[in-house]
This record gives structure tokens, C-alpha cells and sequence, in this order.
């Protein structure tokens, strides 16, 4: 079938390979333009873009969805199917192009956490489950009928990194079965219920600032739904520290929010929430590399009593 894909991260990747490999001919393959990175502000091309570029497809960078050059150029591949993947809101003008429609996968259980971040806010509000959805895209986000989903367990330890990994694999499964099905003109649609809607928004650096006053497994879901991005943060003499793993204490802890309750220079480092407390298995000093709380404690001169905010 002729597909016009678009996407931009590591997270579309696997779908663009899938698609490929089932036989399927990618006629054009859209994403964002080039952007500057490093000391030197290089430009740097998208993952979709230099996947696309190794496989000989053709690449449509574009800022404005609207332009009419861009949208005469979409029409002129003649796509009877659009596949997006982790891209952007399309305009009315690009969604009534293909006569098969506009597809997206997901990584939620529609309508549960419609938005740009759905996998980290599912850890981040301690979710045991969550998992894909394919859905007819209309006029508003992440609201189209559903064609397939797919339930996911979400690990007690796992991070919302780790997840991203699991979910970019089985994604391209589920999508290369809905584009099959499509295909073939007989495919399961169904509205999406009214009832259990929520948003994940992208996350903004606010989002992952650690309140100790917080319960510590409330805490812990917080750091594991922000690492390895933007990462769960405090302060400490001024400084930022960010906290990259942890694990919930069982034993009763007494201290004020935020004290440090023990810090050893072979174990690490325990500290008070809300309500129980957290050992910090792992974080990383402003500017510098990640360390476990042990090295931390060695290297900076951590002190019982202290209090991080």
C-alpha cells in the first residue's frame, strides 16, 4: 500500500522499519527540519530523518503543516494511508488527503492520558498497566476511533525510559497489524468511550520537582516516570541534585521531609518523606556524571540531619 509516514524521534523508528520490511511502499516520509546540537550547533537531522535517508525514501522536512507548497507536495505522492508516529497536530488540509485516512499509534490505553507524554505520566501516577492504541486521527487530539490496542504491565521498578524502550518495539507490531488490516478493508472501529479520559501533557521542568513532603512511594513513581528526561530534582546547597533511582523503605523512618536520615560512604544514602522514606540508589550532582549515593556521600561530604529542598 502506498504510505506517506510521518515522525520524528527514536520512538517512530521501529514503525518506519516494520512498515518496510512488511512490503509496504513509502512514498515520502515527513518530519521536523534539522536542528542545532552540541558545543559546535551543528544541525542535526531527526531519527526518522536518518533512518529514512539509509533506506533511499524521500523526506519532507517541514515547520508549517499548512504551507501550500507542503501540502500540494503530499498530495502529489498520493497516499492512500498517512502513518504518524510521535509527530504533530495535522491541519484539516493534510488529514482529508489520503481516501484510507490518518492512523496514529499511541502509547496509551485510549482515552486514558491523551497528550505528548503518556508514558511518563502512567509511571508517574503509579500505573500497573498501560499499553498502545491505533486510532483514526480527526480534529482534535488523540480523540479518533480506536482500532486496536493492546495492554502493557508496567514493571515495579521500570522507568519511564525503560518503558519508552518496550512500548517502541511493541508498537511497530501493533501498528504493522492495524496497517494490514486496513489494508485489507476489514477492520475493527469503535468511538472512544466518554467515560475515563484523562490528559499527560508534555512535561515541563516544574513537573519533576521532588516535594518531600510527599509520601515516598509517591516520590519514587515521580523519579521513575521522569528518568532518564527531564529527571526528578531537588536542592542541595544551592545546587541542583537530581535523583535517578530509589526504593521505598518498609521500616517506619522518623525525620522531617527532605532530612537525610543516614548517609554512609558504603551504603548510601536514606532520607524522610511525607510519609515513610526513600534510599537513594542513585543520582547525579549538577554538571556532573551519574553516581550511586555511596560515591555521593564520599565525594561531597553528605551529613545526617542535612535538609534537601
Amino acid at each position: 500500500m502506498r504510505l506517506v509516514f510521518m515522525g520524528t524521534p527514536d520512538f517512530a523508528v521501529p514503525s518506519l522499519r516494520k512498515l518496510l520490511e512488511d512490503g509496504h511502499q513509502i512514498v515520502g516520509v515527513v518530519t521536523r527540519p534539522d536542528r542545532p546540537r552540541g558545543r559546535g550547533k551543528h544541525l542535526v537531522p531527526s531519527p526518522v530523518k536518518k533512518e529514512a535517508m539509509t533506506k533511499g525514501l524521500r523526506v519532507l522536512t517541514v515547520e508549517d503543516l499548512k504551507d501550500l507548497d507542503f501540502v500540494r507536495s503530499l498530495r502529489q505522492m498520493s497516499p492512500e494511508l498517512i502513518v504518524v508516529v510521535a509527530f504533530r497536530i495535522l491541519p484539516p488540509q493534510v488529514l482529508t488527503i489520503p481516501p484510507r485516512g490518518v492512523i496514529n499509534l499511541h502509547a496509551s490505553l485510549l482515552p486514558k492520558y491523551r497528550g505528548a507524554a503518556p508514558i511518563n505520566w502512567a509511571i508517574i501516577n503509579g500505573e500497573k498497566q498501560t499499553g498502545l492504541t491505533t486510532f483514526f486521527i480527526d480534529d482534535r487530539v488523540d480523540t479518533g476511533d480506536i482500532i486496536l490496542q493492546r495492554a502493557v504491565p508496567i514493571g515495579q521498578e521500570e522507568t519511564a525510559g525503560e518503558l519508552h524502550d518496550r512500548l517502541m518495539s511493541l508498537g511497530a507490531e501493533l501498528l504493522s497489524e492495524t496497517v494490514s488490516l486496513v489494508e485489507s478493508g476489514d477492520f475493527p472501529r469503535r468511538p472512544q468511550p466518554r467515560e475515563g479520559a484523562s490528559k499527560a501533557p508534555k512535561l515541563k521542568k516544574e513537573d519533576a520537582r521532588i516535594d518531600w513532603s510527599k509520601p515516598a512511594e509517591q516520590i519514587r513513581n515521580l523519579i521513575r516516570g521522569t528518568n532518564p528526561r527531564p529527571g526528578a530534582f531537588t536542592h542541595r546547597k544551592g545546587s541542583v541534585l537530581k535523583i535517578h533511582r530509589a526504593s521505598a523503605l518498609t521500616a517506619p523512618q522518623k525525620g522531617a521531609p527532605g532530612e537525610i536520615l543516614r548517609a554512609d560512604p558504603k551504603d548510601g544514602i536514606w532520607i524522610a518523606t511525607g510519609q515513610g522514606a526513600l534510599f537513594l540508589s542513585q543520582l547525579q550532582p549538577q554538571d556532573r556524571r551519574p553516581m550511586s549515593s555511596a560515591e555521593f556521600v564520599r565525594g561531597y561530604g553528605v551529613r545526617k540531619g542535612e535538609l534537601w529542598a
